[in-house]
Parts: C-alpha cells; structure tokens; sequence
C-alpha cells in the first residue's frame, strides 16, 4: 500500500455509504431492540489480545469489527426506554452536523483559522446568553461564553473565572465554596482541580423538596466570614441529576450580592427548559447569576461534547484564560472578534457548536419547545401510572421529566426495601426493556426516572410500569 493510499484508504467511500445505510435500518429498528447489551469477559480478553498489526487490514472487516464487537455492547443511552441517569438522546440532525464537523476536520481555537464556524458560535452563544437573560452593554455586563465537551468542564472553566474575579493570589488559599448535598459531584471534583480543598468545600443541607436550605446557606457563609475566610462562590442546581429540583434562584442571587460572592449556576441538564415556552418560568432567578453551565448533549439532542459555558460578563473568562505567546501573534483577534482559545482552557479545539446551530436552523424553536417539554409531560405521565400501583411511595415527583420512587411494603425493613429496589432494577437490566437505575435519596434505595427521550411514549411507560410490577410481585418479600 502506497502512502497515498495509507492516508486516503480507497474503498472509504463505497463503505462509508454502506455502514450509514446500515446504521440507519438499525435506527429505525430501536424500539424493537434490547436497551442494554451485555459483553462477556471471553469477549473482553478477546478485545484485549487483538493487538496492532503489522500489515494493514480490509476497511469493511475493522468496520465490521467495531460494529458488532464493540459498538454493539453498551447501555443505548438513544434508546427511547433508556431511562436511566441522565440519557443522551441524540437528534439526527445532530449526528450529521457532527459528521460534516469532523469531516471538514476545523481547529476552531482560533477566529482566523475558521472565521465563519467562529462567527456561528459566538452568534450562537450570544442567543443562549439572551435565553437565559444575560443581557445587556455596560462595564458589567459584556454576555458571552464558550464551548466546551460538557458540564464538567463548564462548571471548571466558571469556578476558575469565579476564583480569578473574587480571589487574589494572597487570598486564594482563604476561598470557600458553597455546594448543596444535591450538587452533582462534578462540582466539588472541579473544586478540588481548581485548589479548593475540601476542607473549604460547604455541603448545605437542602429542604424537604432537596432544593438549598437558604438559612444553612446564610449560616455558613457567616461563620466563614467571622473566622477570616473569603466565600467567593455559591452553586445553585438548575435541576440536579436525582430529582431535577431547582435550587432557589432569587434568594441565592440576593445573597450572593449582599456578601460580593459570585453566583454559578450548574445547568448542565435543566438549563434547556429555557427553550420551552410553557416552562421557562421555573427557571425564574438565572438571568441574576454571574455563570451558567449549560449541556446540549443532554435536553437539547446533541451528540457527546457538546456543553457550554456562559458568563454574564466575558471579560472575565478572557482575563483568566488568555494568553497571548509568540507563536501565535498573527492569528491574534481584532476589533469585535475574539479567539475561543482566550475564553477557556484548550488551545485546540473542534467547532463543537456547528451541529447544534444545524439543529436549530433546521427544528426552529417552537419544534425544540414542544420537544422538551414532552420530557415533562412524559414523566408526569408515569408518575400517574406508578400511583397506581401498590406499595409506590413516591420520593420526588415529577419535575423537570425526573421523577424517584421505590417499592416500599410496610411489612419490610428499610434494608429489605433498599434490596428489593435495587434487585428489581437489576431484574429490568437484565430483561432488557427499560433502563431503570437506583439511586441514594434521603438514605433510601430509590428507582428513578428520567424521561427526556421525544421517542419515548405512553405505551412505553405503561409497559416499563407492569414490568416492574410483575418484578415486584416476583421479588415480593414475604417470598425472599
């Protein structure tokens, strides 16, 4: 094989046609599939032993490898009945904008490099800044942001700006942080890479509806102050990952303004219900916070790698991630246009935000509203149906299209309960259906719900609802 023919493989075409015709039927075929395929440990040691070659092999035969003997084994997060964590259903549309992204293959660091991706993701952010109410020209308020590969490293790329605006070098070491028992871990791990130990880590206590507990909130900051530490930051939840509860945004931002502390708000996975016209409302507060995370590859249809950063002012990301070394003086920004890599930590990046503005262009806005907002009525559909049921307690109900449960006979231990949830769910993995996973709220093995999928329907819910009945009755504890 010549290096020509290394480089552009000559048959890529011929089987590229052929494998998008056949993951298509595949698609198209979801519903009747298992939502979960297990691989077994032959089949790991047998990945593990492939090696490299020497020679070069087919293209259709490692695409028919990858196909069958490691794509095929996953939880299908597409999955209209994966209704497990925080699902990633992922749009057509934004399948092909990532396929035209990747093909086209554009270092997007830089406003020089790609002018015209840059300008479609800055006009880009500059809308999702105003959806979530960062608007305005002054000193202040300059909105803006940036993409990145998702929640975790946009809620890092705020706290570092949050850190750089409140804190000084001398006082850096003083800095604490204030998370609630419901923030997702995501957080405190940025925390600790930023060099917040925790030891200056606040975990507030929530409520009874696990939102922040103001008046703890309020207590602790106090007491920081009173024995010579600096509180630089509060993070509010804009629907957290177990119950989608919403964390009291007027209040926090009321309170972050009193004691000059910086407001970011985690919304990784709610801040979509921004799009939705019906409930945008539950989101009241936001517009008040100095930094919003924000996940498109969640409530938004996107493929993985796809998040965003917002800053009410994106003078603060420039001052603390840019950098202007010599090697890089001509493709310096000027006038209006600013270089993505002076508003975050990669230097090299993809033009994560072109299959996101594909998407949108193509839906509209009012086909992206009816979308999310089917999630929420979707849950609040199997809340219903789970209230049917004998021995439900419901834990959380439905908000944001999360909802938390459990099996609960009153004739039963709390140990007995949190075995049988835990078995039920492993009963509906194993069976292949739904994706129903547990998790720990206020010290009970839970099941949960999160139905965000546009696919996923009523008939679906009602049979995820009988299975796990039928499973209960199977597990039922007078039998154990």
């Amino acid at each position: 094989m010549n290096t020509e023919e290394v480089i552009l493989y000559p048959q890529t075409e011929q089987v590229m046609n052929a494998f998008i015709h056949q993951f298509w039927e595949e698609k198209q075929e979801l519903t009747q599939k298992r939502v979960y395929e297990e691989i077994t440990d032959t089949q790991i040691e047998q990945l593990k032993r492939k090696g490299i070659p020497q020679e070069s092999r087919p293209l259709e035969e490692v695409m028919g490898e990858m196909t069958e003997e490691i794509f095929k084994y996953r939880y299908n997060a597409n999955h209209p009945r994966y209704l497990g964590f925080v699902p990633g259903p992922a749009s057509s549309l934004s399948w092909l904008g990532d396929v035209m992204t990747s093909a086209y293959n554009l270092h997007a660091g830089s406003w020089m490099s790609c002018p015209a991706a840059s300008c479609i993701e800055q006009s880009l952010l500059a809308w999702f800044c105003r959806q979530a109410g960062f608007t305005g020209d002054s000193k202040e308020i300059n909105p803006g942001g940036i993409f990145v590969s998702g929640g975790s490293m946009a809620n890092m790329t705020a706290l570092i700006a949050a850190r750089n605006k409140v804190l000084s070098d001398d006082t850096q070491h003083l800095g604490t942080a204030y998370v609630s028992e419901q923030t997702h871990s995501s957080v405190a791990k940025d925390l600790r890479i930023i060099g917040v130990t925790d030891k200056r880590i606040r975990k507030i206590h929530t409520d009874a509806h696990f939102r922040m507990d103001m008046r703890k909130l309020q207590s602790a900051i106090r007491e920081d102050i009173a024995a010579g530490l600096i509180p630089f930051v509060v993070i509010a939840s804009a629907g957290t990952t177990n119950t989608g509860s919403i964390d009291p945004m007027e209040e926090i931002s009321a309170l972050c303004r009193k004691y000059g502390i910086w407001m970011h708000v985690d919304g990784a996975y709610g801040a979509s219900i921004l799009l939705s016209k019906k409930y945008r409302h539950l989101l009241k507060g936001v517009e008040q916070a100095d930094s919003l995370s924000w996940d498109a590859h969640k409530w938004l249809f996107q493929t993985y790698g796809c998040g965003m950063t917002l800053v009410k002012n994106r003078n603060d990301l420039f001052n603390s991630f840019s950098a202007n070394p010599e090697y890089l003086h001509d493709l310096a920004a000027e006038d209006e246009h600013f270089n993505a890599w002076d508003m975050g930590v990669e230097l090299t990046r993809p033009a994560r935000g072109l299959r996101l503005w594909l998407t949108l262009q193509v839906l509209g806005q009012n086909a992206l509203s009816d979308a999310i907002e089917h999630g929420i009525q979707i849950a609040e559909y199997a809340e219903k149906e789970l209230q049917k049921t004998a021995d439900i307690e419901i834990l959380s109900p439905a908000q944001l299209a999360i909802l938390t449960f459990r099996f609960a006979p009153s004739y039963v231990s709390e140990k007995e309960k949190d075995e049988l949830n835990q078995k039920i769910s492993k009963k509906m993995l194993e069976n292949g259906y739904a994706g129903i996973f547990t998790t720990q709220l206020a010290g009970k093995k839970v099941l949960r719900i999160c139905a965000i999928h546009l696919d996923t329907s009523e008939d679906d819910i009602q049979n995820t609802v009988s299975l796990l009945n039928q499973f209960y009755q199977e597990l039922c504890p007078g039998k154990m």
